[in-house]
């Protein structure tokens, strides 16, 4: 009896996870219509799945009790839909690029990040992603809001595709050990502030677009910094 209701909290987990994929099919349903803050609050929701069923896992241990399903196999698909492959296709349903370059450039962020997922170092034994890790979803939302030229935008997500390839330790929030509580503390505060900006869509605030602008750059600054640290 144990070993079953083992087995039924492991499969629920894995039903958690799986269903980030179906926030997704939403965005994408949302987009069609029109509805842009829909979108972004259904990439919302699928965010918040990623950000918590790592830690499900982990409780209801969830390899030991269905060896036959790969967790960290089924996270990889749905992060790929979710972080790669609908925030590609919000940017360019939401005319985010010039005209004519939507495709190649959505087709940049598709490989590049295909590229990334593939990585046997994807994510290093110290708990750090390695390279750009594809927040395209994070990257889609201040495209959004910021409404900067198209051209900007184009560059911008080229930079970052280049950097998929970069072998520069990017922090893991939950998980990279050196000021682990910090990291996660900023990071709640800063979920508050992005649901309150996809809540005020279409027309968002410029200081909370530029007071939410302080945990990236937290990070990145805190990733570098690392990443130099373990170099040397």
């Amino acid at each position: 009896m144990a070993r079953s209701a083992e087995r039924w909290r492991a499969w629920l987990v894995h039903a958690y996870t799986a269903s980030g994929v179906v926030l997704a099919f939403v965005a994408v349903v949302r987009i069609a219509a029109g509805d842009h803050r829909g979108a972004f609050l259904a990439l919302y929701g699928a965010v918040m799945i990623d950000a918590t069923d790592g830690w499900l896992a982990r409780r209801a241990d969830v390899a030991a009790a269905l060896p036959g399903i790969d967790g960290r196999r089924l996270d990889d698909i749905v992060d790929y839909v979710t972080f790669v492959f609908v925030p590609a296709l919000v940017l360019v349903g939401t005319d985010r690029f010039p005209a004519g370059w939507g495709v190649w450039v959505a087709g940049a962020i598709l490989i590049a990040s295909a590229c990334g997922f593939a990585r046997v170092d994807a994510k290093s034994v110290d708990h750090f992603f390695t390279g750009f890790p594809s927040y395209w979803n994070i990257v889609a939302f201040y495209l959004y809001v910021v409404d900067a030229s198209a051209y900007v935008n184009a560059a911008i997500v080229l930079v970052l595709c280049g950097l998929v390839f970069v072998p520069i330790g990017y922090l893991y929030p939950s998980r990279t050990p050196v000021l682990r509580s910090l990291t996660v503390g900023l990071g709640v505060a800063w979920a508050a502030l992005v649901l309150a900006m996809v809540i005020q869509l279409p027309v968002v605030s410029g200081s909370l677009v530029t007071l939410s602008l302080g945990y990236p750059v937290y990070y990145a600054a805190l990733s570098v910094w690392l990443h130099r640290r373990r170099s040397a």
